[in-house]
């Protein structure tokens, strides 16, 4: 007993641990944000300060409202589709017999293991294709074709569908469309929500794709807009701290909001039952 008691403070001390090392940047974004640029490596950065609100109107003083509405409106709308796609092509893989199934099945594991660094170009001149370039749509129609959500999508169905259900819908007469929306989706609901927000999350720190697409300030995604706090001779330190500040508030309140459903999410995948 001794032992056990001692093994378990052990593991509360190492997770206090872990804790504090992930938490300590965090805090210090929020503490930073709170000094003037030029006195952040000046004074102890731990401890807060009274800047905040002038860094705030700085922001707000430029183009954050309008960057903080595309990223949001880029970020919902690239979550719900890619969600539905990805649910679409996981019921396909496990209801449907067709040719070419596992081949289907290894391109997505090859989309996996390529750098989405390359196809970039050809996506960009596809674009340009359909005057699509310099709007948000770019950064919308690059989630679709999500190969983790798809292979996600895959496996949590694969374990989380009783095929059963859909054999006696279809004896009930019921249509493809009403046993995917009425009956799988409520079934792979934890699987869902996890792809919800991380699709939500890789979409809203997106970096590379608005700085390759966006050319106008009015389409500014937040990634790009506290890059532009910065200029030829001066980076305000302080203001783009506090964007990134205000930038993380939805992201907490989404994994606050669905921490246990997105944990559920996770084990259901992982555990065939």
């Amino acid at each position: 007993m001794v032992r056990k008691s001692k093994l378990r403070w052990i593991g509360y001390i190492l997770l206090a641990v872990m804790c504090v090392v992930s938490l300590v940047p965090f805090w210090l974004m929020i503490s930073m944000s709170t000094y003037k640029s030029e006195m952040i490596f000046q004074n102890n950065p731990l401890i807060p300060s009274n800047y905040l609100m002038e860094n705030v109107k700085t922001i707000m003083a430029s183009n954050f409202v309008q960057s903080y509405g595309n990223s949001f409106l880029i970020s919902f709308a690239a979550m719900a589709l890619s969600t539905l796609v990805c649910a679409m092509v996981g019921y396909a893989m496990n209801v449907y017999r067709f040719w070419w199934k596992k081949a289907a099945y290894t391109l997505i594991l090859l989309t996996m293991m390529v750098p989405t660094q390359i196809g970039i170009i050809g996506y960009m001149i596809e674009m340009r294709t359909f005057k699509l370039n310099n709007t948000l749509w770019p950064m919308i129609f690059v989630w679709l074709a999500s190969g983790f959500g798809a292979y996600w999508m895959v496996s949590f169905i694969k374990n989380g569908l009783p095929l059963e259900l859909v054999e006696s819908a279809r004896i009930d007469g019921a249509g493809e469309f009403r046993i995917f929306f009425q009956i799988a989706f409520p079934c792979i609901r934890p699987g869902l929500l996890t792809l919800c927000l991380l699709q939500f999350l890789w979409s809203w720190n997106s970096y590379m794709y608005p700085l390759v697409f966006i050319n106008k300030q009015a389409n500014y995604t937040i990634p790009i807009f506290v890059k532009s706090l910065a200029s030829a001779f001066r980076t305000d330190y302080g203001a783009q701290l506090a964007g990134l500040t205000l930038s993380t508030i939805p992201i907490l309140i989404l994994f606050g909001m669905g921490s246990k459903t997105f944990i559920k999410g996770l084990t259901a995948g992982a555990v065939k039952g």
